[in-house]
């Protein structure tokens, strides 16, 4: 669940060459604060991956709402007796 979470934002990813095409810079444009740089594209992506997991926490930590984060849950029947002490 968290990783589908995490790929569906992925793939939302813009990339760019910076620096005179020395450094790509990568970012999330629907989630501001969530941008990384790197010396290759796949540097740059594992960098823009920990920097939103760093932001998912940090937001977690402070009870800030994530955009499009949902927790799917079972709803459990208290009718039934699930198991006996």
């Amino acid at each position: 669940m968290f990783q589908e979470f995490l790929i569906s934002y992925l793939n939302k990813a813009k990339y760019e060459l910076i620096d005179q095409g020395k450094d790509y810079y990568g970012e999330i444009p629907e989630l501001k604060g969530v941008w990384a740089t790197g010396k290759t594209l796949e540097e740059c992506r594992k960098n823009l991956l920990e920097t939103f997991e760093g932001w998912v926490i940090l937001r977690l930590k402070k009870n800030l709402p994530i955009p499009n984060f949902k927790i799917p849950y079972k709803k459990i029947s208290f009718d039934k007796v699930y198991a006996k002490a």
